[in-house]
């Protein structure tokens, strides 16, 4: 049977080419499109690095570009010029768990590294903030033992301005809800059960939360974005926005 290896098409490399890096010192760079298709390649595979397909040329290469180029926070670059922080109207947050694979473990910082321990097992949490249009905005790392509402300020502050905030039942608290309405931003949070006096909410716009779910199940269709294989953080966040990228602003 023949293998399948998936390149960007047109349209996707049209939009990303204009983000790579320009005039940066060192050896002149191979073809830009055949390491960045490998790197997709690998995302949506979840292959090992050394099995990448020898159509995108030596594997080395390809691990190597996204491991430097996550080093020096280019792909963060790549999102934020893609994504920008305006123009948001009503925005909405979650996490999801990732399970950390054994090759995961052993790197250097603890903590740092966004791995913990947790009913799972060592997990990763990743947090997000989408837009009105269910694209992400904002994601970051914790470890998955962190509560869900300890990333919630990090990821408003990096969301800039909005009208409207879906989150639910583990974002309800009152310091953040008066976070909230210091922005001038409506909180369509549910009460949880523990509140003597539940806090009224829009119930009819609270249904659009589930634009938070559908971009997990599409982010975890890559399945190094489903199952966390880097040792840093960096590289698994860098796969994330990747993934992101491709799913939702490249085409």
């Amino acid at each position: 049977m023949a293998r399948q290896v998936q390149w960007l098409s047109d349209e996707e490399w049209a939009r990303i080419e204009p983000l790579l890096p320009r005039g940066r010192k060192g050896a002149h760079r191979v073809d830009d499109r055949r390491v960045v298709s490998g790197i997709v390649h690998m995302l949506k595979s979840g292959a090992r690095w050394r099995d990448c397909p020898p159509e995108f040329g030596p594997y080395t290469t390809v691990y190597n570009r996204f491991n430097r180029w996550s080093r020096q926070g280019l792909w963060l670059q790549m999102f934020e010029a893609l994504t920008g922080h305006t123009g948001i109207y009503g925005a909405a947050i979650d996490a999801t768990h990732i399970k950390a694979h054994r090759s995961a473990a052993g790197a250097k910082g603890g903590p740092s590294q966004a791995i913990g321990r947790s009913r799972g097992g060592r997990t990763t949490k990743v947090h997000g903030l989408v837009d009105e249009r269910g694209k992400p905005r904002v994601l970051l790392l914790s470890a998955g033992n962190i509560n869900d509402i300890s990333m919630a300020a990090a990821l408003i502050q990096a969301a800039g301005p909005f009208r409207r905030l879906l989150a639910d039942r583990a974002y309800d608290a009152n310091h953040f809800r008066q976070r909230l309405a210091e922005r001038g931003a409506e909180a369509v949070i549910p009460s949880t059960t523990s509140r003597k006096v539940p806090i009224p909410y829009d119930a009819q716009a609270y249904k659009d939360r589930n634009r938070v779910e559908r971009m997990w199940c599409r982010l975890k269709d890559f399945r190094r974005v489903a199952t966390r294989y880097d040792k840093l953080a960096r590289n698994y966040l860098s796969g994330v926005l990747i993934a992101a990228l491709c799913a939702y602003w490249l085409n």
